[in-house]
């Protein structure tokens, strides 16, 4: 998930980690505080965020509240994940299956995706509703329940596991706004939450602020 973003930042100046905990949009441009660093003395000419909603909200109160009441209707869930590792391949008639039943949603044999060699792996993804369940819960705990409902489809004992938590991985409803950009005081909105969900919604949404960006710029 994180490859595409990590290749697309390489040749940028990027700060992490770097906890953002307020804005303010002042006539110089936007000022930024840092919980390192307190306010930057660096002025922004524009803010995009693309973090998830409940994220977004707080930052937003202050400088436009209309935005921060969009990103506070979005209900987001989170998401227990499991990468699994086999030293042989793993002897099941599919690639890829939503389970939809008991703990899993989805599976994925993801050493069979393009481009991709080596040893065999797979992704389990949790329902929403179990995740919330369960979300607090070790990661050793949640990767036996999982393990267990991958062993009831036939799927064997990996040789390494690694489990991951999406604290907010599912937007339900999903917010169909696209984007959000506001040229006037140079602050913009993107995610998956705000276009229907899913990675694909996330990349269509910073696509679509991107292009508002700079058409917002061609007009400078």
């Amino acid at each position: 998930m994180m490859a595409p973003a990590r290749h697309l930042a390489s040749k940028l100046r990027v700060h992490a980690p770097a906890s953002i905990r307020q804005l303010k949009c002042q006539t110089q441009g936007w000022q930024v505080f840092s919980a390192a660093d307190g306010w930057l003395e660096t002025r922004f000419a524009a803010v995009l965020l693309a973090v998830p909603a409940p994220q977004a909200a707080p930052l937003l109160q202050q400088p436009a509240p209309e935005l921060a009441a969009l990103a506070g209707s979005a209900m987001m869930r989170g998401c227990w994940a499991l990468m699994l590792r086999f030293a042989t391949p793993v002897d099941l008639p599919f690639d890829a299956a939503f389970v939809n039943q008991g703990p899993l949603r989805w599976i994925a044999r993801n050493s069979s995706k393009p481009g991709r060699s080596g040893e065999e792996s797979w992704l389990l993804h949790a329902c929403a509703e179990w995740s919330e369940a369960h979300l607090e819960d070790d990661s050793a705990s949640v990767a036996a329940a999982l393990l267990c409902a991958f062993g009831q489809l036939g799927g064997p004992a990996p040789q390494e596991w690694t489990a991951h938590r999406w604290r907010y991985a599912d937007t339900e409803p999903a917010l169909a706004e696209g984007c959000a950009w506001r040229p006037e005081i140079g602050l913009g909105l993107c995610g998956d939450w705000l276009n229907g969900g899913k990675v694909e919604g996330a990349w269509r949404s910073g696509r679509m602020l991107a292009e508002q960006v700079l058409r917002s710029l061609a007009r400078c």
